[in-house]
């Protein structure tokens, strides 16, 4: 085995129905194991700050070393874990085929399954999991959704913080009165584009679903313009929200039953696009190594596309169609943690350089938001500052859009730039490409 592991990073199958999974003295072991190599490493220092808060703990050991810090202080360290993938993907050099066979996330995630099974996750926590149920209620009552969930709102927020965990300054996404899957207006499709024979179905995400369908609007728009006839189809979350939490039981019946509910369209030969990058994520990679025997979650996977790598796609292969406009203002795209997860390359950077003297920045580091986790009470301030180069650097360029694969991310770069003292009423409200790419379009 060559050192540096300098072969392509292998991801092993999640053996969480086997009993030695949750056996917590052989978790512990391998916890001491991983975190030693990590320890005599040290090269993701500057990733997230789990990587921090596992260095300090040595340094401050009685040794220095490993062997002096309690196994009950690892806590903090999985606490501080994303699981946005970087470390496996970017920086480890002791990744499968190595024979070190270290895969960092994973272990935080049995971690936290392992807590799960015990009851240890918080009530509020797995309230905040149900994305599906909050969002079906939230967009009934959107308005009032909307107003106590605004920042700023000293009678909700502080209320939200005590009883929910969730940070008072930390910018939260609102909700639609008009979920994606209840819009039923269908783009015509360009029989005239290179790429016309093309079909899809668009899986919506419960983000784009309850809380921006903009981006869905937009994406089958430009995909109608392309030639590509697209079906809506929704049955459930990813389960990304419960994997953050260890509840993996639940990811796995996700994944099946969404593969079986997907199965007839992928038969008639449809394309599979997510339009939100986690749950792209979850579809092609996590699925498959959570459910590994199941052809149905194996052929979703090998069918799934995520949103901008199938508008490249198209670009490489038949050609876009004409129509593309130039923007009024620059653009300054982020590229976020699960979309460079997908090692897919930045095609959400490849896809707006299709517009016709477009003005892009491109930024490729980490937000410090990290789905559920960075709006936390224990985490926000530590996000924001994860987070403060990239929205430091997006404050520089001024662009007029800033944009992100990641809604999320993108919202919580702008509110890092209003922290930093710099105007934010100048930013246009497109969060996803897709938006962006469709006014280009004029669509």
């Amino acid at each position: 085995m060559s050192e540096g592991s300098l072969e392509a990073p292998v991801r092993h199958p999640i053996r969480w129905e086997d009993p030695d999974f949750y056996d917590e003295a052989k978790l512990d072991a391998e916890m001491h194991r991983v975190f030693d190599i990590c320890h005599g490493c040290r090269r993701c220092f500057n990733l997230c700050d789990s990587f921090p808060r596992l260095f300090d703990l040595v340094d401050e050991s009685a040794t220095g070393e490993l062997d002096s810090v309690d196994s009950k202080d690892f806590k903090p360290v999985v606490d501080a874990c994303t699981l946005c993938d970087m470390c496996f993907l970017t920086k480890c050099p002791y990744v499968p085929p190595h024979e070190f066979n270290l895969d960092f996330p994973h272990l935080m995630l049995r971690y936290r399954a392992v807590e799960q099974k015990k009851g240890a996750v918080p009530f509020a926590a797995k309230q905040l999991t149900q994305t599906d149920r909050n969002g079906e209620i939230a967009s009934k009552v959107a308005g009032l959704a909307n107003w106590a969930s605004k920042c700023g709102n000293a009678l909700t927020r502080p209320a939200m913080e005590v009883a929910l965990g969730v940070h008072r300054k930390a910018k939260l996404p609102e909700f639609t009165s008009l979920p994606f899957t209840e819009h039923t207006e269908v783009p015509a499709v360009n029989k005239d584009a290179p790429a016309f024979g093309r079909k899809a179905v668009l899986y919506a995400t419960c983000f784009a679903n309850y809380n921006n369908p903009s981006i869905g609007v937009a994406a089958r728009a430009i995909l109608a313009k392309n030639g590509v006839e697209t079906e809506v189809v929704y049955p459930r979350c990813c389960g990304m929200p419960q994997l953050e939490q260890g509840d993996i039981a639940a990811v796995a019946d996700s994944a099946k039953s969404t593969a079986e509910d997907l199965r007839p369209w992928i038969e008639k030969g449809y394309d599979v696009i997510a339009l939100v990058p986690s749950c792209a994520l979850m579809l092609k990679f996590e699925w498959p190594l959570i459910v590994t025997d199941d052809e149905n979650v194996k052929k979703l996977s090998a069918a799934t596309s995520d949103i901008t790598e199938y508008m490249v796609s198209i670009a490489k292969g038949e050609g876009i169609a004409e129509g593309l406009g130039t923007l009024d203002g620059g653009v300054t795209v982020h590229i976020s943690c699960h979309s460079r997860a997908q090692n897919m390359g930045q095609k959400a950077a490849e896809m707006l350089r299709l517009i016709p003297d477009v003005e892009l920045t491109v930024i490729e580091r980490c937000s410090g938001h990290g789905g559920s986790w960075g709006i936390m009470k224990d985490n926000f301030e530590v996000g924001m500052k994860i987070g403060k180069p990239v929205a430091k650097k997006a404050a520089d360029v001024a662009s007029k859009y800033v944009l992100s694969e990641c809604p999320l991310a993108r919202d919580q770069i702008v509110q890092g730039i209003g922290m930093l003292g710099k105007p934010t009423d100048t930013i246009e409200s497109f969060q996803h490409p897709v938006e962006l790419f469709a006014k280009a379009y004029g669509l």
